[in-house]
């Protein structure tokens, strides 16, 4: 047996084990949480624009429940792991990684990443219908930009970083809003009647949230940046795929059992 074909047998292992927790996760998540959940809203044009009491109607489109939205981003983890262990995509996914390209991972990122920067968003109160579509189409761009990385310096001998910087400008922009969010909640000093709208201020687990789930997700790109770097072990393509399993469990994990301690446990 070859090195490479052990590595890969390792790798294959890695994702059987990190999908299995996944999936473990996510039904555990359905099986002890709350139906905690938060209103999406959006104000609605009932004249022509600009018109006086234009824009002054606010709709409820849905109840955004989260313990749904956490275990379909464990889900959708649990099934793209377990799939590239799969005898009939194992192939096809090893092919890729030895290209130095996953193009599965950038798909599941893009879809469960962009759910999780929702959840965070709905936790320091962005629950604007067009804000969060927004918010989910940016981030999801910002993970493309990733997989767009990998395809165009295929087979190159000098690295073209354009996609990387897209990237990086498109991923800042939903951090951008949640801390704005989260410094004017922390800051508001409304009254209702002589009294604080808000005495307790904002959740400390809010807090642990944002700068947790910063530091993982800026991590991706580090992992990235370090690949194509070639520094030290990152040089080698199969390593800084088993930092990207390690990462998705540890970022996915953190953000699970944050919110579920801090609101949907019974």
């Amino acid at each position: 047996m070859t090195d490479t074909t052990a590595r890969l047998r390792n790798l294959r292992t890695w994702n059987v084990g990190v999908g299995v927790v996944h999936l473990v996760q996510g039904i555990a998540i359905l099986a002890l949480s709350t139906s905690f959940s938060i209103a999406v809203v959006a104000t609605v044009q009932t004249g022509p624009p600009g018109a006086p009491g234009s824009l002054s109607v606010s709709r409820t489109f849905f109840d955004f429940g989260f313990a749904i939205a956490i275990a379909l981003f464990l889900f959708l983890a649990a099934a793209d792991h377990l799939l590239m262990a799969a005898p009939r995509i194992k192939g096809w996914y090893e092919q890729n990684l030895l290209r130095g390209i996953n193009i599965a991972r950038w798909v599941e990122y893009s879809i469960s990443a962009s759910i999780m920067i929702l959840l965070i968003a709905l936790l320091n109160g962005i629950n604007n219908l067009y804000a969060l579509m927004a918010i989910f189409g940016v981030n999801a761009s910002m993970i493309l930009f990733g997989l767009v990385m990998e395809k165009v310096n295929m087979d190159r001998d000098e690295v073209t970083w354009w996609p990387f910087t897209f990237g990086c400008i498109a991923g800042i922009v939903p951090w951008i809003a949640i801390v704005f969010a989260l410094v004017t909640a922390a800051t508001d000093n409304t009254m209702i009647d002589g009294v604080p709208a808000n005495p307790d201020g904002v959740p400390p687990f809010v807090y642990g949230i944002v700068i947790s789930l910063f530091a993982l997700f800026n991590c991706f790109a580090l992992n990235q940046w370090l690949q194509y770097r070639k520094r030290g072990r990152f040089a080698d393509y199969l390593y800084g795929e088993k930092v990207y399993l390690v990462l998705s469990l540890v970022a996915k994990s953190a953000l699970a059992w944050q919110i579920f301690a801090g609101t949907l446990a019974a």
